[in-house]
């Protein structure tokens, strides 16, 4: 800080300390010792990587610019080789955030084990530079655009668009001991992928907010699933499971999103996938908010004992005219598909037909110990198992 500012401030300092009265000594400690504190130079780091001086010393930011890597944006390079070299960086520092500016980001996201030697139990942040327009519908023919910033692989086999590594040697059964944060993405695919969208299975915890994950297709063109990849894996049933899902929209998949233990969810999408929701087997219980399923064959599917409860179901299926030979595939089959009765459920549904409108339709195989009811019906519901 310059003399003049210093003066100034200094200055301001007195007048709120009293002014002219009070104590003396007592203002003049006060003043010193804030003076010493803005003469040292504290700063915000806020681009990573860079070492800055502090009062306690020299600190290194915790944000990481995969620009800075190697990365570029421009729908063409290979960027899986800068990702690993800037999520190394960020866990070399004991976690942090990976921060990728707008732009279209060839390449595969592998987010490395985290077990021992330290660190150990860190929060890895992948974050965009904005929020992503999450393209989805029952009709139409619509372009996705480019804005915002994607993550895109059309790599036919691996591991998926983003994903998190498996620790062999770990402290935790295989788990890496990583909190996996990813915001504002559009991470993308391509049509009937066969990579997955985002596999955090190993991850220990997790949370996505504002996430659109696709197949590079409006999901009413998208063609039928034929190498059942997930859209979204959450982690899976570990000392420590916990995925924390707000504004996050899934399409084109088999499934759409894989749920596992201790999942909190609001403000969900799943359209066009065979499965929108998969419950597989959990101990503990999962809750969601706000639940869209559009076009999917499968709204909800269990395929292992599961607790669960869904606080709004909201549902258009294609109604008449609005399928055709390229996805008739997503005519409806069931909301709820558990024929080996494993769900354990609280579900209140509203469903829309296409062309038509609010219908009381729901069909259900299986399910024998979930409870669904319109919104609206009396308590106890009005589940009609299918015939």
């Amino acid at each position: 800080m310059k003399g003049k500012q210093m003066k100034q401030a200094m200055k301001r300092l007195k007048n709120v300390l009293g002014g002219e009265k009070g104590d003396g000594m007592r203002k003049t400690m006060v003043l010193l010792a804030i003076g010493g504190w803005l003469f040292s130079g504290a700063a915000v780091a806020v681009d990573g990587g860079e070492k800055m001086n502090s009062s306690a010393g020299t600190v290194e930011s915790r944000v990481f610019n995969v620009l800075k890597y190697g990365a570029v944006g421009d729908d063409k390079t290979d960027n899986t080789e800068a990702f690993s070299a800037c999520l190394k960086a960020v866990t070399d520092a004991g976690g942090g955030r990976m921060y990728l500016p707008a732009g279209v980001y060839r390449g595969g996201i592998l987010i490395p084990a985290v077990s021992k030697p330290m660190p150990s139990w860190i929060t890895v942040e992948i974050v965009g530079e904005t929020e992503p327009t999450p393209v989805f519908g029952t009709i139409g023919s619509f372009p996705l655009l480019n804005h915002g910033t994607i993550v895109k692989s059309l790599s036919k086999s691996g591991p998926a668009v983003i994903s998190a590594s498996r620790s062999p040697g770990s402290l935790y059964g295989g788990f890496s001991a990583v909190h996996v944060v990813i915001r504002n993405l559009d991470v993308r695919s391509y049509d009937d992928p066969g990579i997955g969208g985002i596999d955090l299975h190993f991850a220990m915890q997790c949370r996505l907010e504002n996430v659109f994950i696709n197949t590079g297709v409006y999901n009413v063109q998208a063609s039928k699933p034929t190498h059942d990849t997930r859209g979204l894996i959450t982690p899976a049933c570990n000392n420590a499971a916990l995925t924390i899902l707000r504004n996050v929209v899934v399409t084109g998949y088999h499934t759409g999103i894989q749920v596992n233990e201790h999942t909190d969810g609001d403000n969900i999408v799943v359209a066009s996938n065979s499965n929108g929701l998969e419950f597989v087997f959990a101990h503990h219980a999962s809750r969601f908010g706000r639940v869209g399923t559009y076009r999917n064959t499968h709204h909800i599917s269990v395929s292992g004992r599961h607790g669960f409860s869904i606080e709004q179901m909201n549902t258009e299926q294609p109604g008449p005219g609005q399928t055709d030979a390229q996805n008739a595939w997503q005519a409806l089959v069931s909301d709820i598909d558990d024929p080996k009765n494993l769900g354990i459920a609280d579900i209140n549904y509203w469903v829309v037909e296409g062309n038509v409108g609010a219908v009381g339709k729901f069909t259900c195989n299986g399910g024998a110990s979930i409870q669904a009811r319109r919104i609206g019906s009396a308590p106890g519901g009005n589940k009609k198992p299918a015939e």
